[in-house]
């Protein structure tokens, strides 16, 4: 089968501008080959990039999902997995896309072969890392979008309405991140209450897609700042950890019944007890934060109460497709959680007003 291109195709270069890591915290830039697509993918160019706090972890530990060999720290491997790019050039086969479009992405392709992928769990892919049998993993295991070019398959691209920002359309992913959460995994339904812990970029999402699909929103933190927007994008009640005991104040909140759900982006030490506190027996908690150590959890309470417990790692099942259209019917405006945009020459400083939270940063934007 002939390779299907467009002629804008001839106007690509042959290098581009990229960060590659060099060891931990040793992000140089780069001059790198301007990468093709092979079949089922295409190549695109790089509009924005918004900055997610696993960026920085990768950037300073590694990949989350390393393997023997592997290792990130090589001076070629491209971080970056939050963005939106336009369609540049087409791998052999593709039709789906045409030279132009203006695309959102999601991170995981997965392998497609394995038992998770066939069942749209691609962000829990039985392949994960082994390239050689198809998974990729923008920004994670394979080059990401720190640079002017990347490649995509396919499966990960959704076309973006062109009335929405490259700004405000980096945050589609995660939008994605908090749907995945939200209604496959969580069954949120309309009419439901959620308790929405840390106001961070996920949790003040999540508290967006949950009142956008009919939920009561409760949203907990310890920022006065990021619980108004919490309000701004949606929550229908905001409570200070810091002035209030939170298990009280679902209390108070729910006529002592308790939630339907718990989504936590905390991350803090207890926050695994406090939220099943807070459920309905039979309710549901979802852990969406990496804590910092092991936590102790009281599974007898768990037990006794029927609670049931998960983990996400990502936008399984087309949750960024889901999300963006919330997004794109203005269910929500998320473009106030855009804190500062800076050029992609200015990359390292960027990183560390998202990693310092500069101007109590939320999202960080890059623009090639």
């Amino acid at each position: 089968m002939a390779t299907l291109m467009q002629p804008e195709s001839a106007a690509i270069p042959k290098t581009m501008k990229a960060w590659a890591l060099f060891g931990p915290n040793d992000l140089r830039a780069v001059e790198k080959p301007v990468p093709t697509p092979g079949p089922g993918e295409v190549l695109v160019k790089v509009n924005a990039i918004a900055i997610c706090g696993t960026d920085l972890e990768i950037i300073a530990h590694g990949l989350p999902a390393m393997i023997e060999g592997e290792l990130p720290f090589n001076g070629s491997f491209v971080p970056g997995h939050e963005y939106v790019a336009t369609v540049a050039s087409l791998g052999e086969g593709v039709d789906e896309f045409a030279v132009g479009d203006r695309v959102t992405v999601e991170v995981h392709a997965g392998c497609g072969r394995c038992e998770r992928c066939r069942h749209g769990m691609y962000t829990s892919c039985l392949n994960y890392s082994k390239r050689a049998k198809g998974h990729r993993a923008n920004g994670f295991t394979t080059d990401g979008a720190f640079a002017e070019y990347t490649v995509n398959h396919i499966n990960t691209l959704v076309k973006v309405p062109a009335f929405m920002s490259d700004e405000e359309a980096t945050l589609v992913v995660t939008s994605g991140t908090a749907m995945y959460a939200l209604d496959v995994l969580g069954g949120l339904i309309a009419g439901e209450t959620i308790v929405v812990t840390g106001p961070g970029p996920i949790g003040l999402m999540g508290a967006a897609c949950a009142k956008a699909l009919g939920a009561t929103v409760i949203l907990t933190g310890t920022r006065d700042n990021r619980l108004a927007l919490g309000q701004q994008l949606g929550a229908d009640h905001v409570v200070n950890v810091r002035n209030e005991d939170p298990n009280e104040a679902i209390k108070r909140l729910t006529q002592g019944e308790g939630v339907d759900l718990v989504l936590e982006c905390s991350g803090a030490p207890n926050a695994v007890n406090e939220g099943m506190l807070m459920l309905k027996r039979g309710g549901k908690l979802c852990l969406a934060a990496f804590p910092k150590e092991q936590v102790t959890i009281d599974l007898a309470y768990m037990v006794r109460n029927n609670i049931y417990m998960y983990g996400i790692r990502g936008e399984g099942r087309g949750a960024v497709k889901r999300g963006l259209a919330l997004m794109a019917q203005r269910k929500f405006d998320a473009t106030p959680m855009v804190s500062a945009v800076f050029p992609l020459a200015e990359l390292p400083e960027a990183l560390r007003t998202a990693r310092e939270r500069i101007g109590d940063a939320i999202k960080v934007v890059v623009k090639p």
